[in-house]
Order: structure tokens, then sequence, then C-alpha cells
């Protein structure tokens, strides 16, 4: 166990000289396509290519290392996390699987020779989907399923995502060639905070995750009338604030209502033209919906847009239900959990399962290939903070856990070959 603690604070320093790359100097702010992000893409690149890894860049940005194996048609396995942040993010939310990647590729490579299939470890470029909201934009062209009508949407300055492709040094018209086709995947694995607090509470280091949950979101605007505060009549106004608070409450109540499957959130509330002394005439809001069931999230969601009608009619205003995101939940693969629940066993942990409420690039990938996630504790769960915290013993039983993982499928490959 010494070694591993001994490679997580390797793995720790590395972290933190990430960390220290930001488009602002009092946090971690590395969004896709700003100069921090491609600093930061190149000081990836950089311990890869001092891994022995064959790198590149793909045209999303996506950073890329190959450990080959020297056998024709052989298919690759893909080690994979992301690294742009929120504003204002910690430090661990994605870097930590690719850097404890590049940890485990480093020490596999002086078994190059025995390797029955190729590595892969992919930095993705956008998971958090900040800068032009989306989500997985790196993850979904390494998969094939990038949407090209994404291209022309802009930013908050208007540069549209085809533009900040191009001033990074990538082709547009070449995403789709960056995708590994979907019969060379052998399999994808990740590795990442838990970003919730059941490990902290336990104080176990590591869980499995089964699940990642689906997620629908909306965006809600209420309108009614605007008026002055002080004449017109409590009891004869069309108030869409009122509306809008009223729909925040019951989004809290129905997620309480069913805590056991879902959790439902509002994270935004916006009015237009107000002032202190103005009754709100219109009123926007956002709804996330998440849970591990297809069925009740499509459930729930259908019933929060009833009662956001319901809400709107009773109080004369009229409200827009403007879709968003659909993501559907993704099972992790029974094969690969196996191997990995084994190796968790091995090194001396029990077997937590867990359902991921947070997405993460396993999504696109579960499309193409066999994906398994391992959630690493971090501090009270903390996560798009800058107090998020992974622990170096935690990290080190990762280490050793993954790299257990990976040698079982490495001899389970070899013994199928």
């Amino acid at each position: 166990m010494q070694e591993y603690h001994a490679r997580a604070a390797r793995l720790l320093q590395r972290i933190h000289e990430l960390a220290a790359i930001s488009e602002d100097a009092d946090g971690v702010t590395r969004t896709f396509g700003t100069p921090a992000f491609l600093r930061g893409s190149a000081l990836v690149r950089a311990w890869m290519e001092a891994a022995g890894l064959q790198t590149r860049i793909d045209s999303i940005g996506n950073v890329r290392g190959r450990l080959l194996n020297p056998r024709p048609g052989a298919k690759t396995f893909v080690i994979g996390s992301h690294i742009d942040t929120v504003v204002n993010a910690g430090r661990f939310d994605g870097p930590l699987g690719v850097l404890l990647g590049l940890d485990l590729l480093e020490h596999l490579g002086e078994k190059q020779a025995e390797l029955p299939f190729h590595f892969e470890l992919m930095a993705f470029s956008d998971e958090e989907g900040v800068r032009f909201h989306t989500t997985y934009l790196g993850s979904k062209v390494a998969a094939g399923s990038f949407d090209q009508a994404l291209l022309p949407r802009t930013d908050a300055a208007g540069i549209s995502l085809a533009e900040a492709i191009a001033t990074m040094g990538g082709d547009a018209g070449q995403l789709a060639a960056d995708a590994l086709p979907a019969d060379q995947w052998l399999g994808y694995f990740e590795a990442h905070i838990e970003q919730g607090p059941v490990l902290w509470e336990r104080n176990i280091p590591v869980a499995l995750v089964t699940a990642i949950a689906g997620q629908r979101r909306v965006g809600l605007t209420f309108t009614g009338m605007a008026g002055h505060a002080g004449t017109v009549p409590m009891d004869m106004r069309q108030d869409a604030l009122a509306g809008c608070a009223e729909f925040v409450l019951a989004v809290e109540q129905f997620g309480l209502d069913h805590k056991a499957h879902l959790v439902a959130t509002v994270g935004k509330l916006d009015m237009r033209h107000s002032a202190s002394n103005v009754i709100s005439g219109e009123a926007t809001c956002s709804l996330d919906l998440r849970s591990a069931d297809a069925a009740r999230l499509a459930a729930a969601y259908d019933e929060l847009h009833r009662q956001a009608e319901a809400i709107a009619q009773r109080r004369g205003l009229t409200v827009a239900w403007n879709p968003i995101q659909q993501t559907a939940p993704v099972a992790c693969d029974a094969e690969m959990n196996k191997l990995l629940a084994q190796a968790i066993a091995e090194a001396g942990h029990p077997v937590v399962e867990l359902v991921s409420g947070a997405g993460h690039d396993a999504v696109p990938i579960s499309a193409v290939a066999p994906a398994t996630m391992l959630f690493v504790r971090c501090y009270k769960g903390i996560s798009h903070n800058p107090l998020e915290n992974a622990e170096q013993p935690d990290i080190a039983a990762a280490l050793e856990v993954s790299e257990r993982f990976l040698l079982q499928l490495l001899t389970k490959e070899k013994l199928s070959s």
C-alpha cells in the first residue's frame, strides 16, 4: 500500500499544478476553449508524452494518449474523464479521473509487450457544458454521437461553437473522423469523486457505480401583468413571480414526496424588468429532474408540467414550458462491474453500490462500449465548489482498486484471445 500512497502524492501534486491554471486568480475556472483551458490541455498532453503515450489533440479539444498493442485488429480500452470545469470550481471533478488514468498507464507501459489490446486515455474537453450550455461535447465526439446542429450555437459573447473550435486549432469538418469507431471499443473506465456524502459519512474510500441517473431539464416562463406595487389590489394581481415561486415550492414538495426515486431542483430564477415597486410581469425559472428509473422520470416530468399549467391558470398567468435537455438513465455494464467489484473486495474494502445523480462522460460512451465507474470519497460530498477535496489515502485506495481491475481485465482478455 505504501507504493500507492507515493503514487497518490504525485497525483495530488499534478492536480494542484493543473488547478493553478485558471481564468481567474481566486478559484479554478477552466471552461471549454478559453486560453486557460488550452494551457491546461497542453500541460496534460505533456504529461502524457512523458509517460510514453502517443498523443494528439482532436478537433473538439480532447487530449488523447494511446498505449499501443502491436497485434493487428486489437481493440481499445478507454480510460477517461474531463478537464473542463464549472465557474469557481473545485480541483478534483474530472481531473482526478484523467490523472489517475495517466498514473495507471505509466505503470502499465512497462508491460506494453504483454498487452492484449490498446489503451487510450481521453481527457475530454467539455463535460460541464458551461460555455455553450451543452454537455458531453468531448465524449460525444469520441463516441461518434456529436450533433452537428450544435455548431452554430453561440456563447455569451456571440462566438459560435464552430468558431471556437477553429480558434482552438480544430476543424469542425473533422469531428466525425475523430470518433473511435464502435467496433473498436473494448470498454470504458472512469474514476470520479462521488459528489455526494455517502462515502464520507460511512468513511469508505471507494464505491461501485451501478447506474447514472437520467435527466430532464426545462426552462419555464410565467407571464402575467406588470403593475404598480402601490395601486393594484392584492386580489386583482397577475403576479408572474408569485406564480413562479409557487412552482418552486411545488417542485420541492414533489421531490420530497418521491425522494426514494428521484430529485427535483429549481436552480435558476429571473425576473424581467424587476423593481421593488413593480408587480412582476414575467418570471423565468429552471427545472432539473433526475432519476435512474426512466418511467418515474417521465411521469415526474408530466406531473410537474401539469402542476405548472394549473398554477398559471389559477393565477391568471400563462406559462411557456421549454424542454432543454433529455438524457436517459444509463446502467453500468454488468460484466465490467463484476470485475470492478472483485477488485474492490480484494483490496479489502466493502463493495458499496451507488447510483450517480450527476452526469458523467460515461453516459454517451455507454452507447458504444461497456462502461464502468469508480467513485472516490470526497470531503462532505462537496463538489462544484472550491472546498471540493479528495484525500491522499482515498486516492491511494482508488489507485490500488483501479490497477487490480485493469490487471483482471488484462488476464481475462489474454485467456480469451
